[in-house]
């Protein structure tokens, strides 16, 4: 603000400045086409042979006609008649129709005066014409304006500062509201809202803005923390039995299965390891590359590697189409998908586990259904949230995490296609939509 009245004050000064040479260049000009004027008039009645003795002009205007001897033939009314109102030297520098600054005390005149030279009558016999024009006026003039200017100038100043220090102040106090709000926030002393002046301008769009740019972050960091403890819940598990078991082992070395207890550390282990995997997919599909496929693409036959995975899952009935269903994709990344779907249904089935692969237009289906439970209509989103498990018949069991369904959303995703889930009647029916058409997203 103090930069903004300094730049005015500045810019103040300097067309006081400008504005006094401008009218002093001005009214230095009128004097001369006045004095010009008045000295043409005269040349031409020289050239008429009407010239009077004494020169009739206006007040405040000395005329003299010299001859080429320098010698005064006629005057106006208050001229000198004897001496020249420019010296010799003065006259020879002098060129016809311009004006030179003189003194005004030379020729009786208070301040300076400005002279201007005009030759006249025949070639042979010159007679040069001196028009003299008192500038005092001029200089009373531009002087009353400096005068005005030097005491006008502060108390304009001081008004021009006191109007923009309210404006600027009222302009910039919603920001400073902003401010207050952001150190509140930062400090912790209040939610996560910057306040709203209630104008319809920039700074409302502004505060609207960063607003909804803190409801990002906090519904981000919300999701992290929730996140990170739910990765640190599960993690424990796994470590809890590894650290039992081995307690007890040493606490009992003689009565220890040593090849069960490894066998169980290493079922541990591979829970651990999967639990890892699942966690750093997800972590990393909240980067920048969160929709790229990461792995290599290559054609494949969805078909073909459905029946490949379904192969590993004793009691699960594959339904191929009868047609080839090529895809370019990745196949680990589709593999994981069929393979978490088909560990969600053989973990909650009864009796049955069927996947079935077939084309619809431009899309191919994976269809994996079960006779368990099922999942309600109202929790069908629910469960493709990370570590989202129902209650009874889908609590934690067998291993699970609760990422399977996040981690196949993700790549089905990432390859351009949708998950739904329905009604098998009895059970649930998962269905996978896969463009066989469409460019999948790669990253790098």
């Amino acid at each position: 603000m103090l930069i903004s009245a300094a730049a005015l004050s500045f810019g103040l000064a300097a067309g006081g400045v400008l504005l006094v040479a401008v009218l002093t260049f001005a009214q230095g000009r009128a004097v001369h086409a006045e004095a010009l004027e008045t000295a043409e008039g005269v040349a031409r009645l020289v050239d008429q042979g009407q010239l009077t003795d004494p020169i009739q002009v206006t007040p405040g205007v000395q005329v003299q006609v010299i001859d080429e001897q320098n010698r005064v033939r006629a005057v106006s009314a208050t001229a000198d008649r004897l001496v020249p109102i420019l010296y010799v030297k003065e006259l020879r520098v002098l060129r016809d129709g311009e004006g030179v600054e003189i003194p005004g005390e030379r020729i009786g005149f208070d301040g300076a005066a400005r002279v201007v030279k005009v030759t006249a009558g025949p070639a042979t016999h010159p007679l040069r014409i001196l028009v003299a024009r008192s500038t005092s006026q001029l200089t009373q003039s531009v002087h009353l304006l400096r005068v005005t200017l030097l005491v006008a100038f502060p108390l304009l100043v001081a008004l021009l500062a006191a109007g923009l220090w309210r404006a600027l102040g009222a302009a910039l106090r919603p920001v400073d509201a902003l401010r207050a709000g952001a150190e509140e926030i930062t400090g912790g002393t209040r939610a996560g809202r910057l306040p709203v002046p209630g104008s319809h301008d920039e700074i409302r769009r502004l505060a609207l803005t960063l607003n909804d740019m803190l409801h990002r972050l906090d519904t981000a960091r919300a999701r992290q923390r929730a996140f990170v403890a739910d990765a640190a819940h599960e993690l424990r598990s796994p470590l809890t039995n590894m650290r039992t078991e081995l307690e007890v082992a040493q606490r009992l070395p003689d009565d220890t299965d040593w090849p069960a207890l490894a066998d169980d550390l290493l079922t541990d282990v591979q829970r651990l390891s999967r639990l890892v995997d699942d966690l750093l997919l997800l972590a990393r599909s909240d980067d920048g590359a969160a929709r790229a496929v990461s792995g290599r693409l290559e054609q494949v036959d969805l078909g073909q590697l459905v029946g490949e995975v379904a192969a590993r899952y004793p009691g699960v009935r594959h339904d191929e189409s009868a047609e080839p269903l090529p895809l370019v994709a990745e196949p680990d990344a589709l593999a994981r998908v069929v393979a978490n779907l088909l560990d969600n249904a053989c973990r909650h089935r009864r009796s049955r586990v069927t996947v079935r692969t077939a084309a619809s237009g431009a899309e191919l289906l994976v269809v994996v259904t079960d006779d368990g439970p099922g999942i309600p209509a109202a929790d069908r989103e629910r469960v493709f949230d990370r570590f989202t498990r129902l209650d009874d018949a889908r609590a934690r069991d067998a291993g699970g995490s609760g990422l399977g369904l996040a981690i196949v959303r993700e790549l089905v995703r990432r390859h351009g296609g949708s998950v739904t889930l329905g009604d098998a009647e009895p059970g649930l029916r998962v269905e996978v939509r896969l463009p066989r058409a469409r460019e999948v997203i790669t990253s790098g």
